[in-house]
């Protein structure tokens, strides 16, 4: 079951064997979603080879289509693209964990594919992309003149604080720095498996903006990139001082309202700060209107909602983010919140298991993904490049457009896992609704019930009630024992889906997802002393790994 856990588990949590994909799991409390965790960073795949011929050539946008209270919709072909590979792009979401694929050109909905048990209607953890959304309002600002440029000091804005460490180099730390990742606090947040210590230490205080403020300088601002989501919380910090309060307010006056995004949630840290690093739930419809704003260079409809300039910087981009290589010059650069592969002019916000909004300037595309796997980007972009043929429109292409149909609607419909040929063991009924109750565990699982009956399989967990960011009352629902999921709802956006099945005459194994923040967690269950006792090992796709012991009632 996809087990929900916040900053001070994490203090139970040995170093000896957490990596950079396991401390996702202590990252994210307060979601209201059972069983989950919400949100992280990313981490970046190296460059594949340079994108397609159509990639290379630069078109001049035409005339704007607005999304009103919803996007236009196109054939591909209408809009210059082949269908045919949309359907390979559908398929290759499929073998790469996405939960949702849209992708607009010329301002129109071309495809958009759900995969099942994620569906549309639902709000998706968008993890690091947050950083994106929070430098976007961070250039509406400086349009207001609540900010006056980038080069303002950090800690101008922070006067009333008594800041530690507070030397030459910090005070020559800008709102660019932020933006770029190139603050030269001492953060370790690696793009890589290593642990992310400090980021891990920020979850357990109580005063985020302290702790990031506080930290001693590394380097230089300026000197160089390193990843560091306490720099976009000091943007948002910054953001709710200058704009009343809040930045969700700000950002419904500013971003969301105009753009007719009226559905988002939004984490916020102990003190009531909306988290600058994570914690953003969007529609996938939703992302890629933000999308479309940069593609449009900060217009909307008429508005120029985000200064021109303030595009142009995350159109060159010139911080190495210091990882990967393309013919001798830097495979990634960072902007103002925002990723890119100069290689193939692909720009992109980019979340934790691959949450993306991608805009493709020179090809009038932009991309909304969600997701639970990590893959390589720049072989993503290319299957999107492939699709664009011509500027113009094409031949309908009725076959094609029905291969794409079809491979969208078998996206979601979900696909019943192998399972083993055991049959239902003896032990099943001895084990079926006998409590365990669990040893102490950072889970805060205090007991667990299953019914692993084919009659009527379900399960019911309750949690530890001195946990605030934990259910107070126990949460249950079915499981499915044919290689489906069952699904319950847990909450506004919480859909947890569920299915298991017997390894062996003594183990059996749960597979649970919490599929708005598209976390997938493995349980195994080893029933022991006659089914008297069970050993629990639980993994997820964060890099999460447990062990803990229950005995029954």
């Amino acid at each position: 079951m996809a087990m929900h856990r916040d900053g001070n588990a994490g203090e139970k949590v040995s170093a000896t064997w957490i990596n950079r994909r396991q401390a996702t799991a202590v990252l994210l409390a307060s979601a209201a979603v059972p069983f989950t965790p919400a949100g992280a960073q990313d981490a970046a795949a190296p460059a594949s080879p340079a994108a397609s011929p159509a990639a290379s050539a630069a078109e001049a946008p035409l005339a704007a289509i607005w999304p009103a209270d919803d996007w236009a919709e196109s054939t591909p072909e209408a809009q210059g693209m082949d269908s045919a590979a949309l359907a390979k792009l559908v398929d290759f979401g499929a073998a790469q964990g996405m939960d949702s694929l849209l992708v607009t050109r010329h301002g129109s909905l071309v495809a958009e594919a759900f995969y099942a048990p994620y569906r549309e209607g639902l709000k998706h953890a968008v993890n690091s992309t947050t950083k994106g959304v929070v430098a976007t309002l961070t250039g509406m600002a400086t349009q207001d003149g609540l900010i006056a440029s980038r080069d303002v000091p950090v800690l101008d804005f922070f006067a009333d604080r008594k800041v530690a460490n507070a030397d030459a180099s910090k005070k020559a730390m800008t709102v660019g720095h932020l933006l770029d990742m190139t603050s030269g606090l001492n953060w370790i947040e690696p793009l890589s498996d290593a642990v992310p210590e400090t980021m891990l230490q920020l979850t357990r205080t109580r005063d985020w903006q302290g702790f990031v403020l506080d930290r001693p300088m590394a380097q230089a601002p300026g000197a160089g990139f390193n990843y560091n989501s306490g720099n976009t919380h000091l943007l948002s910090a910054i953001l709710a001082h200058k704009t009343g309060g809040s930045t969700l307010a700000y950002a419904q006056k500013r971003l969301f309202g105009p753009l007719g995004i009226t559905d988002v949630r939004w984490r916020k840290d102990p003190q009531g700060l909306e988290v600058g690093g994570w914690g953003l739930y969007l529609h996938p419809r939703d992302m890629a209107r933000i999308g479309y704003l940069y593609l449009r260079m900060g217009q909307w409809n008429g508005r120029q909602l985000l200064p021109a300039a303030w595009v142009e910087q995350v159109f060159n981009p010139v911080v190495d983010m210091g990882f990967g290589a393309s013919n001798g010059a830097p495979a990634f650069k960072y902007a103002n919140g925002w990723w890119s592969i100069p290689s193939k002019r692909a720009y992109f916000t980019a979340g934790f298991n691959r949450q993306l909004i991608v805009v493709l300037p020179d090809l009038d595309v932009v991309v909304a993904v969600t997701g639970r796997r990590n893959y390589p980007l720049p072989a993503f972009i290319d299957h999107i490049t492939a699709a664009v043929r011509s500027r113009e429109p094409l031949p309908t292409d009725a076959s094609a457009q029905d291969q794409l149909a079809a491979r969208i609607r078998d996206a979601g419909v979900e696909k019943p896992s192998a399972i083993p040929t055991t049959t239902t063991p003896e032990l099943a009924a001895t084990v079926s609704r006998k409590a365990w109750l669990l040893e102490r565990n950072g889970m805060g699982i205090q007991r667990l019930v299953l019914d692993l009956t084919p009659a009527n399989p379900r399960y019911e967990v309750t949690f530890d009630s001195s946990r605030p960011d934990l259910p107070r009352e126990p949460v249950a629902g079915p499981l499915g024992l044919d290689g489906k999921y069952r699904t319950a709802q847990q909450g506004p956006n919480a859909v947890i889906a569920i299915k298991g099945h017997w390894l062996d005459a003594q183990t059996f194994q749960l597979i649970s997802r919490s599929v708005a923040d598209g976390e997938v967690t493995v349980v195994t269950l080893k029933f022991e002393d006659g089914g008297k006792a069970v050993n629990v090992r639980l993994e997820n796709n964060w890099g999460f790994r447990a062990q803990v012991r229950g005995r029954g009632e």
